[in-house]
């Protein structure tokens, strides 16, 4: 080892470790963090994020990174830290461009509109977040420039989430599933509704607690290396190497919301988790293509999740746990959780509708970014595009523009990966069921394991060093198209809905 490299591993821990406290912050304010202390997290949160902040965009930094660079050096290196010293290159110039005091009021905001956004969902009254969202729109669209002045925001925000897509191909791939759903979701809406009452029952959340951790060891998660809470909206985050963690929520009026939150997220996190140990410390832990993260945790909730022979060896164990299952008939819970119909939220949104909610967001952050709509439009924006597509309007802005909390952390761009990730994993399942044979059969078998090693060979364990597009070559030998995830929903929904 060079005694450069060995001077950027020094620095790099010293910024890991601001890192580790950031993330930790933002958990406890998301978990478990009193009224009464937020202000002072919140600083907390700005204070770390300007030393961080500081940290990689210091001279001394950017020699290190430099020197690195030079053949003589770069060359030496693993494919792991020549990807760490490309991608740290490239940040480190954008950061450079960065006034401080702009990125400390910045990532302040930011974390205040996360907040802001809370009390207004609460009070489902929009005009609370909107001097908030405006104020982290402007700001965002400011981080930009600074960063990139000569390229456009929304495509520059874009391949932030999702390294090597841009819109081109997003609104390519969109359309072609936009032109399959429709004429599917009409055949579903004609077809007989199923009797879904064994459900209408209260459910301790308490004991939707235990399902999740039934359900989270079932399908792989590691609870050596990671841990669980709750909050108003799942997430997942990594804290440090060995440190993965899982947010839920609980309602006692619908157990299903909290079963295929813990799937969904157990799906980000088994990723995580997995990623090889060789690749710790390094940029190719780091996984920054969220379309590539949220694939994962989206075959393991629809594809996986939604399988009735997914449950035929845990159902009855479940049930144990969680009584009020004990009278709810088997196939009137399959039905249930391939109950397709629109819907207001997203997130307890079916796998066929849900991809409507993300073309609604995406086409409205266009708006905000290309058309420039302004802030206080967005909700009758919002409401105009839910009857578009989904032929529904929300009766409050809780159910409508203010159910989701990723603009209010400036997480622009991020919506597409929601349906991208969809997208891969209908190829996904067309390479598994080769070299794993009939799905049905493996999960009815129980071997679900057999699936989460399978994704870990061929995804998990290289983290992020191919971008997505790279890893659907590598895993599916073709170009993305959304062809495979139309033909697994036909498929399918034609046998449950019998047309």
């Amino acid at each position: 080892m060079s005694q450069t490299l060995e001077q950027f591993q020094a620095y790099q821990t010293r910024l890991e470790q601001y890192d580790q406290a950031i993330a930790l912050l933002y958990w406890d304010l998301q978990t478990a963090a009193p009224k009464d202390s937020i202000e002072a997290k919140l600083s907390a949160v700005g204070y770390f994020s300007t030393e961080s902040f500081r940290l990689s965009t210091a001279d001394e930094y950017g020699s290190l990174l430099k020197k690195l660079s030079a053949p003589e050096e770069y060359d030496q290196l693993s494919p792991a830290m020549q990807l760490t010293i490309r991608r740290n290159l490239r940040d480190f110039e954008r950061f450079k461009r960065i006034p401080e005091a702009f990125y400390t009021e910045y990532v302040t905001e930011k974390a205040r509109s996360e907040k802001a956004w809370e009390a207004a969902k609460e009070a489902s009254d929009f005009s609370v977040f909107a001097p908030h969202l405006d104020k982290v729109i402007s700001m965002t669209k400011e981080y930009v420039h600074y960063m990139e002045p000569d390229q456009d925001v929304y495509e520059f925000l874009v391949g932030l989430f999702e390294d090597g897509m841009d819109t081109e191909t997003i609104d390519r791939i969109f359309a072609e599933l936009k032109e399959g759903l429709l004429p599917l979701l009409a055949k579903i809406e004609a077809a007989p509704k199923p009797d879904l009452s064994a459900l209408q029952q209260t459910f301790d959340p308490d004991a939707q607690k235990k399902v999740q951790e039934l359900l989270l060891s079932y399908i792989g998660f590691s609870f050596d290396c990671g841990a669980v809470a709750e909050s108003m909206h799942p997430f997942t985050t990594t804290l440090c190497p060995g440190d993965v963690r899982v947010t839920n929520h609980y309602y006692a009026d619908n157990p299903i919301s909290s079963i295929f939150s813990a799937i969904h997220e157990g799906g980000h996190a088994i990723f995580e988790q997995n990623v090889d140990k060789d690749f710790w410390h390094t940029a190719a832990a780091q996984i920054n293509m969220m379309g590539l993260h949220e694939s994962q945790s989206r075959f393991y909730e629809n594809i996986l999740g939604r399988n009735p022979h997914f449950w035929t060896p845990i159902y009855e164990k479940m049930s144990a746990l969680l009584p009020e299952f004990k009278t709810v008939p088997f196939n009137t819970f399959i039905k249930a959780i391939n109950d397709v119909h629109p819907s207001m939220i997203r997130t307890e949104a079916d796998e066929v509708t849900y991809g409507l909610h993300i073309i609604l967001r995406y086409e409205i952050e266009k708006a905000i970014f290309r058309d420039n709509v302004k802030t206080d439009d967005l909700p009758a924006l919002w409401n105009q595009k839910m009857q578009e597509l989904l032929g529904i309007t929300p009766a409050n802005d809780a159910e409508g523009i203010l159910q989701d909390m990723h603009w209010s952390d400036g997480s622009f761009g991020y919506f597409p990966s929601y349906l991208l990730g969809s997208i891969y994993d209908g190829m996904y399942l067309e390479a598994i069921q080769k070299d794993l044979g009939d799905l049905d059969t493996v999960l009815e078998n129980g071997r679900i394991l057999d699936i989460t090693h399978w994704l870990k060979e061929k995804i998990h364990r290289f983290g992020s060093m191919y971008n997505s597009k790279e890893v659907i070559e590598r895993v599916c030998g073709k170009e993305i198209s959304a062809q495979p995830l139309l033909r697994y929903f036909e498929e399918k929904y034609s046998k449950v809905y019998e047309f």
